[in-house]
């Protein structure tokens, strides 16, 4: 696997894409446990994004990621855009000075990109959030690369993870954010950060694999 320039603005240009398509999606999740609005939110990143991308086609990897992680804290409303915002950036900054990524990369990036998502939302894995979704994602991409696996087996192991990962906060009580107002009567619904983070993997995995 290797990731330049190029590629890389095929990612987040797919992301744009799959983003705008779970629209719906996302936001009847969020109806259930919070504002009704995360898939209008996502949107509206995206596309401010995506103006972007003529300035982002000059830039380096580094740059690319820090000018999308910035679109999206200052244009996706809500909480997401400060935790994806700042995802992005904090991404970025392990990639300075780089020309491509390549697998091995990608934990760094991901464990880079969750402590960003800390540092803003103060949450922990378990407390239904994207944390559940991007954790075990990074933990079986980890386990991937020092088991030998290539990039396919190593991408779809971290997907598969990520997958399992959104699917559990079906089953937990949202103590972070609006959806923690409702307690107990967010079991049983999934948790939409978790759910547009998913989105994301995928949209990586569909590029680079």
């Amino acid at each position: 696997m290797s990731v330049n320039n190029e590629t890389l603005l095929s990612i987040i240009e797919n992301m744009q894409k799959n983003i705008g398509e779970n629209r719906s999606y996302l936001s009847d999740l969020d109806r259930e446990i919070g504002d009704g609005d995360h898939g209008i939110n996502m949107d509206r990143g995206f596309q401010e994004v995506m103006k972007k991308m003529d300035e982002m086609k000059e830039q380096d990897i580094s740059g690319i990621l820090r000018t999308t992680g910035m679109t999206l804290a200052f244009k996706v409303g809500g909480a997401s855009g400060p935790l994806y915002g700042t995802a992005f950036m904090k991404a970025s900054d392990t990639l300075k000075g780089k020309e491509e990524i390549v697998l091995t990369d990608l934990p760094g990036l991901l464990d880079a990109a969750i402590g960003g998502i800390q540092l803003r939302g103060k949450a922990v894995q378990g407390e239904k959030t994207i944390l559940d979704t991007l954790f075990p994602a990074k933990e079986a991409l980890e386990n991937a690369i020092v088991e030998g696996k290539n990039s396919e087996q190593a991408i779809d192991a971290m997907l598969k993870a990520g997958e399992e990962g959104a699917e559990y906060t079906k089953t937990i009580k949202a103590t972070k954010g609006r959806a923690s107002y409702i307690g107990e009567r967010s079991i049983g619904h999934m948790d939409p950060g978790a759910a547009s983070a998913l989105i994301l993997l995928r949209s990586i995995a569909e590029i680079v694999n």
